[in-house]
Parts: structure tokens; sequence; C-alpha cells
């Protein structure tokens, strides 16, 4: 499946298996010297196995890792004593042990399976789609550009719970930023790719000023290379009003070409909103967007309108985009100052959609995560739209109301909120409701 590997050789131990102590320091020598290769382990039990052996393997090599368990499937007809494996049975003890040295699992669907089987491929995929979000958070790097607008209170969030995870706030002054785009040549070889760039990325109208283009191509460049300099993962931007009233553009098209290029950003300095985006793009390998729950759906109570000025990856939109003037900012500040945002449909398919909070009163990180379908529905309103339809959405909407969360949310064109839960609720202690209609 192209995913390299760290296995005992053959003439390591018995015939490369883990089966007694001394096997077990072996294998655990062998994961501890090889930590920064090893993202996941995976248990085979070709057999009963030898329950000890497995977990002290783990426990031993001191990982703290996402861990799967697979045992394969016995030939019901070869039930000999020379030809049985039991692999059934010893899976639960297994599985039992690692319960008790508190380490903890991911189980393949069905209890066995056999190791060339699609089931235990898909397992497997799933399996490095969980490492992929563990590992990437508990290392990520946020960046936090500007200051929280001051209305927006919903967006506070503690760096030092976040920090518990592993995950690194690094915060700049928005007119760090400013001044850093202000200062490149108009001419200057990053700056005139940039605007390269922007035009090629979708359709920009002709009524749009070139001054303009270029004022959103260096503030480009300025994230791009701020980003770089603090080798970031994701950010969160003060998208308004201070870049409008103090350089004159937008940040929405800056942010959706980070999100293009697997560097999402979130609007209104919304850190962990940038978390849900970063866990999601881990979780697929595709685009995230960052949205709000805005309206109603006439009287249909299951689907809603989700929109935003808006930063979506033009890859999360599914359809072509336009890039123009932000629409209520452009009304109240002017169009000249407010080019920059990214205008469409979102096409209609499945979605997976998250939110990480941290709840300062409990001091702990807590979310909530589903799945839902961008629908066909139309809705006559500006800036980047959609209308998803989500079963039980009014019960959803009664718990992040009852649990404080916030209007923001994450959404990917996946179906991965199976993985999110078990990644986020069991490997990295977080508290998460799995909401199912």
């Amino acid at each position: 499946m192209g995913y390299g590997h760290v296995i005992l050789s053959e003439d390591m131990t018995k015939g490369g298996a883990v089966e007694t102590y001394e096997d077990a320091k072996s294998c655990a020598r062998l994961f501890s010297d090889n930590r920064e290769r090893i993202d996941g382990i995976i248990v085979i039990l070709p057999n009963f196995g030898n329950e000890q052996a497995v977990v002290q393997s783990i426990d031993m090599a001191d990982l703290h890792i996402p861990v799967l368990v697979q045992a394969c499937d016995d030939d019901t007809s070869k039930m000999d004593l020379a030809h049985r494996r039991d692999s059934f049975c010893g899976k639960l003890s297994v599985c039992n042990n690692l319960y008790q040295y508190g380490i903890p699992f991911t189980n393949t669907k069905l209890h066995t399976c056999t190791i060339e089987s699609d089931d235990f491929s898909q397992d497997i995929s799933r399996f490095a789609a969980i490492c992929r979000v563990v590992k990437g958070l508990r290392k990520a790097r946020i960046g936090a550009i500007g200051a929280r607008p001051e209305p927006v209170h919903t967006v506070r969030f503690s760096e030092k719970i976040l920090q518990a995870s592993g995950i690194k706030v690094v915060t700049v002054d928005l007119s760090e930023i400013i001044a850093a785009a202000s200062s490149f040549d108009d001419d200057a070889r990053d700056v005139k790719a940039k605007v390269s760039a922007i035009k090629s990325y979708g359709t920009i109208p002709s009524s749009i000023p070139k001054e303009n283009i270029l004022k959103q191509a260096k503030l480009s460049v300025a994230i791009d290379n701020w980003m770089k300099e603090n080798e970031l993962d994701a950010s969160a931007i003060q998208c308004w009003s201070s870049i409008q009233q103090n350089y004159g553009c937008g940040t929405c098209l800056s942010m959706s070409m980070m999100g293009e290029s697997g560097k999402p950003s979130a609007c209104e300095m919304d850190v962990t909103g940038a978390v849900s985006m970063y866990a999601l793009m881990l979780a697929s390998g595709k685009p995230s967007g960052f949205l709000d729950w805005n309206n109603n759906y006439y009287q249909d109570r299951d689907k809603c309108v989700v929109t935003h000025c808006s930063n979506y990856p033009k890859g999360f939109m599914g359809n072509d985009i336009e890039m123009s003037n932000l629409d209520i900012l452009g009304a109240t500040l002017g169009e000249e100052r407010s080019f920059g945002a990214v205008k469409g449909k979102i096409a209609p398919g499945p979605m997976t959609f998250a939110r990480i909070s941290t709840d300062d009163m409990a001091a702990c990180v807590r979310g909530y995560v589903a799945e839902g379908i961008f629908t066909d529905d139309t809705a006559d309103t500006p800036g980047g739209i959609g209308v998803c339809e989500i079963p039980g959405l009014q019960k959803l909407m009664d718990y992040l109301c009852q649990n404080g969360f916030e209007h923001h949310v994450a959404m990917n064109r996946s179906e991965t909120a199976e993985l999110l839960e078990e990644a986020f609720y069991k490997y990295l202690g977080w508290e998460i409701y799995r909401h199912m209609g």
C-alpha cells in the first residue's frame, strides 16, 4: 500500500515473531530506535499470540502513538490441532491486556480478517488517517495574525490548554504583516509570481483595478513568508476591519490560496477554528472550508444555510470561483479597499464538519464532529454560499447552544467523522460529541 514499515527481521527472533519477554525487549528497542519514523503500531495476530509479549513491546517502546489490532481468519475446514490458529480467541486476550496497561488502541472493522483482504486494506487506510491526525496535531504550529476583533468574544481561547496537547500558537501583530506587504516593490519576483497565481486561481471581474490585485498579492507574499519562517501548519487572521482600513484589501483570497496549498486559515483570529480545519485536512488530504452556521432554510429543519465572505479554497468549493470585493465590508468601508473575497456556490456532495474549542472553565479541549451533505439547493445571498442537510440538525443546534460552542465551523468534502472522533477522543484525550442525528 506504499507505507514504510519497521519490523523485526526473521533472524532477530524465532521467525521474526514476538513471543517471549526477550523478544519483547528486542521489539521495543527496535521501535524506540526508530521513533522518528513510526507514526503507528500494527499488531498482527496470525495465531493466538502471546498477550504479554505484544503489550510489553508497546509499553517498553514508550512511543504513545496509535495502535491497530488485527487477527487472522481461521480456515474453518482446517480446525485440527496441526492447523487451527485461534486468533479469534487470542485477540480478546491481547486487547484485554492493552486495556489493563492503559494503552489505547484501534480495532479492525471485523474481529478477524485475512491479511490480503480489502477489509484489512480499508482498516489500514483508516488507521493511517488517524495517525496523521494525531501526529499532526501533537506537533501543530498555528499562526495567530493580529488581534481578535473586539466584538467577537466568541473566538477567545486558551493557548495553555492547546499547548498541553502539543499545539503551539505563534503570534504576530497585524502591523508587522502590513509593513512587510507595503515594503515590496511592484516588480519583485515573488509579487509578480503571486499576481500571476491569483489571476489563474479564478475569475476576476474587469471592474477590479489592477492595483487592488497587486495589494492582495503583496499581502499574500508577506503572510506566506511569515508562515514559512515560523514553520507553521495553519493560521487564524484578524480579517476585519484593520486590514481594510490600514492597508486597503481583504484577507480572504490570501487565506483561500493558503488553504488550497495545505495551510488552512480561519477567519476572525479563530485559532481553535484553524485547528479544526487542520484536523479535517489531515484526515482527508483535502482542503477545508471555514463557515458560519448562518440561516435556517425555509421550514426544512434538517437543512441550513452556511456561508462566509469568503475564504473557501477553490478545491473546497468544487466549482469555479469568482474573486471580487467583500460585500458587507465593501458597503461600509468602501469597495476600493475591499478586494479579496472568494465567491460562489458550494457544489453538492458529502461532507464532514468539526469544531474544536478550549473550555477554560473545565481546563480541557472539547469539540464535536459529524457528517452531512451539501445539497444542490440555492439561497439568494452574497459571498461563499452553501446549503447543507444534517439529520437531527435541531438536536445539534441545541447541543451547540447549551454547551457554548462558536458560530464558526470547519467543513471538509469527505466522510471522516468516525476516524476523527477516535483520534480526538481516544488518542488526544479530548471530550468529543459525535452527532448521529
